[in-house]
C-alpha cells in the first residue's frame, strides 16, 4: 500500500509517518520547507521538500510514485505566506478561481484539486484515532463556577469566529474577550490573552462550523499548557471528537502540576 503524506510543521505528520509504517504503508512525503522536520526524512520511503505554492511541482512528484491517497497533516505558519511563498503556474491558476482565501476554503478546494488529479484526501486521524480529544475533564482540578460562566460565553463566541473563518481560539476572562486567535497562531493568542487578564482566564478551541474534518482539526500539545503556565491561563477547553490532543498524559500532568483545568466538551452541553 502506498500513501502521500503532506507535512508542515510540528509532530502529527512524524506520528503518522511511524504509524503507517507499522500498518505496513509505503510512505511518498511533500515536505513544505522551513515548515517539515527534517527528521521526517528517516521515516519515510521518499521525500520532496518544497514550498508552499509549488503545487504543479507536488503534483508531478505524486504521479510519479503513484499515489492515489494522501494525508494532509501539521502546521504552516499562516505569516508564511507573506515572506516564502512561490506559487508555480498551476498555484495562480488555483488561487485566480478562487473567491476569497479563507483558510477552510483554500483547504477544501486543495483537496479537491488533488482528488480531481486522481488523488484521494483521507482524514488526517485515519490511522491515529487515539489523538482525538475524548470527553470529560482530564484534570484533578475542575473548572469553577466563574469559569464556567466563561466557558459557556466563550464557546458561543468562539464558535462565531469560526463561522467567520477568522480562527479557532480565543482567550476569555470575566466575561470579556481578551484575545482572538489571528495569523500568529495560538500560542500567541493564549499570551496576548494571558497578559490582559492577569490570571484566571479561559482558552477556549473548538472546530470551525462546517469544517472539513480530513484536515486543520484543532490541536493542542504540551507547548499549549506552557504557554498557559507562562501567562496565566487557567482553562483549557476542547471540544471533544472534534480536535486532536498530542501528549495528552504529559499535557494533563503539567496542567495538574500548575492547577490548571482541561476539559473537552460537546455541544450538546450548552443546550
Amino acid at each position: 500500500m502506498k500513501i502521500g503524506l503532506i507535512a508542515g510543521g510540528g509532530q502529527f505528520p512524524l506520528l503518522f509517518a511511524k504509524k503507517a509504517k507499522i500498518k505496513g504503508y509505503e510512505i511518498h512525503a511533500v515536505a513544505y520547507v522551513n515548515e517539515a522536520s527534517t527528521d521526517l526524512s528517516d521515516h519515510v520511503d521518499t521525500i520532496q521538500w518544497m514550498h508552499l505554492g509549488q503545487v504543479g511541482r507536488m503534483l508531478t512528484f505524486f504521479k510519479r510514485q503513484e499515489i492515489a491517497q494522501a494525508v494532509m497533516l501539521g502546521s504552516v505558519k499562516k505569516t508564511r505566506i507573506f515572506t516564502d511563498i512561490k506559487p508555480d503556474l498551476k498555484a495562480l491558476a488555483f488561487i485566480a478561481r478562487m473567491g476569497h482565501t479563507h483558510d477552510d476554503s483554500i483547504l477544501r478546494a486543495f483537496a479537491d484539486l488533488l482528488e480531481s488529479q486522481g488523488v484521494t484526501i483521507k482524514p488526517s486521524t485515519f490511522l491515529l484515532p487515539e489523538l482525538v480529544s475524548p470527553r470529560g475533564c482530564w484534570t484533578k482540578r475542575r473548572p469553577g463556577r466563574s469559569e464556567k460562566k466563561d466557558i459557556r460565553t466563550g464557546w458561543r463566541i468562539a464558535r462565531e469566529i469560526g463561522r467567520l473563518d477568522v480562527g479557532q481560539a480565543i482567550v476569555i476572562g470575566n466575561g470579556t474577550v481578551l484575545a482572538v486567535e489571528a495569523a500568529d497562531g495560538t500560542d500567541a493568542t493564549i499570551r496576548r490573552g494571558g497578559l490582559l487578564g492577569g490570571g484566571g482566564s479561559v482558552l477556549v478551541k473548538l472546530c470551525k462550523p462546517g469544517q472539513d474534518r480530513r484536515f486543520d482539526l484543532p490541536s493542542t500539545g504540551v507547548e499549549t499548557i506552557q504557554a498557559m503556565v507562562d501567562s496565566g491561563v487557567s482553562v483549557l477547553v476542547l471540544e471533544a471528537e472534534r480536535s486532536i490532543s498530542f501528549d495528552r498524559e504529559q499535557m494533563t500532568a503539567l496542567a495538574d502540576e500548575h492547577g490548571i483545568a482541561i476539559v473537552a466538551m460537546a455541544e450538546d452541553e450548552f443546550q
